[in-house]
């Protein structure tokens, strides 16, 4: 029985995409531990694995991140930090046979390293090109011109020259593993012909049995349903959830299901007719099989998750890659973006009435649905894992 340890954040968009991976490796047999704040026990525990706890400095999920991408890099990078030496302490006297390390759980690749273990990442974004650095130079020289950005950069690479890394340059480090599995549909990933098959796998979205997530019923009334989320991040936003209401409600044989996150009361909302049913929180993907439509922030998650059950999509992205993936998603066809600032009930409706009476829409769902499934989520990333193991591990099974 190998031990696999896994390393991830506190964050559902980091944790969620690696837990049906580690499910499937407790079932073939394996002893994984799982790396997090203990915020994510109960979590970590319904997959079987093992926590090994440490304290995280980032923002819980219960406070809303900022929007500002310096900031968020400079949170991500003071909890690697903080990271390293309690990871150290739990493995030192339990080392495992590999590492499997969220994209930002960057001290697992500095502790393989030091100690001579293979690490594989798990991205649950997209992943380097070939010219991605060129062609991403304007963005981070913008960055380094502000003096927050430089000083970022500075330390990180100062860190990891200061723990004996062999790539001290800090992109290279995140964006440049040896070896990486792709959590996403490749139809999502910019230039997937530029990306360097020997380091990246696609392997799709690992999505599993989301059981514990709860469960949702479509109404018998129901001619059609839209789910409408943006997330668990960037909620607030009272003013566009009145105008979806607004968009929606009346809008005959359409039941709506509208998540507005833990920072919206729904008083503010005002009066919500029958056909709108409003919650903080919903089991998103068991909505999405049943739905007809989703209106998305456009995070990799979200996007992943309406590709994988070919549900048209509008896209109203708030921040970082979701401005991206929402382009990506029309250009793939399957959706329509709106800015989530301006757009009016009426802009909405008509997005949405076009784009689900649309039979080319629905036709290039249905082929990246079955294109999305057919590259193998959890089984074949754990396949992959388990090549990935040394040959004493490997022997050992």
């Amino acid at each position: 029985m190998a031990h696999i340890a896994m390393v991830s954040i506190p964050a559902h968009g980091h944790v969620n995409p690696s837990l049906d991976i580690v499910r499937t490796l407790v079932a073939r047999g394996h002893r994984v531990s799982y790396a997090n704040d203990p915020s994510f026990a109960a979590v970590i525990a319904g997959t079987g694995a093992e926590l090994k706890p440490y304290r995280s400095t980032l923002p819980s999920t219960e406070q809303e991140w900022t929007g500002d991408p310096i900031e968020q890099l400079t949170l991500f990078l003071d909890d690697a930090i903080a990271m390293l030496p309690q990871l150290h302490d739990a493995y030192t006297g339990d080392r495992p046979d590999l590492f499997l390390y969220d994209i930002a759980g960057a001290p697992a690749r500095l502790l393989g390293e030091r100690w001579g273990i293979p690490a594989i990442q798990l991205s649950s974004t997209f992943v380097a090109w070939d010219g991605y650095e060129t062609e991403m130079a304007p963005a981070i020289e913008a960055m380094r011109a502000d003096p927050r950005g430089a000083e970022y950069y500075r330390r990180f690479t100062d860190w990891l020259a200061a723990n004996g890394s062999s790539v001290t340059d800090s992109i290279a480090f995140q964006g440049r593993p040896e070896h990486c599995l792709a959590l996403i549909p490749r139809a999502l990933q910019p230039h997937a012909d530029r990306v360097d098959p020997a380091v990246y796998r696609f392997v799709g979205p690992a999505l599993g049995d989301r059981c514990a997530q709860g469960s949702w019923t479509r109404p018998a009334t129901a001619d059609k349903v839209l789910l409408v989320s943006l997330g668990s991040a960037f909620t607030r936003h009272p003013d566009f959830y009145r105008r979806c209401i607004s968009a929606f409600g009346a809008l005959p044989g359409w039941h709506t299901v509208l998540q507005i996150g833990r920072h919206v009361d729904p008083a503010q909302l005002g009066a919500v007719p029958d056909s709108v049913e409003v919650h903080p929180w919903v089991p998103q993907l068991a909505i999405l099989e049943q739905a007809d439509a989703f209106l998305t922030h456009a995070g990799m998650g979200g996007s992943s998750e309406g590709l994988y059950c070919g549900t048209p999509m509008i896209a109203a992205p708030q921040a970082a890659d979701q401005f991206a993936n929402a382009d990506q998603l029309a250009a793939l066809g399957v959706a329509r973006v709106v800015d989530s600032a301006t757009v009016t009930a009426q802009q909405l409706r008509e997005s949405l009435l076009q784009l689900t009476c649309d039979a080319t829409v629905a036709a290039r769902c249905a082929a990246i649905r079955q294109e999305v499934r057919e590259q193998g989520g959890a089984a074949r990333a754990a396949d992959l894992v388990e090549a990935g193991l040394p040959a004493a591990a490997r022997a050992g099974r």
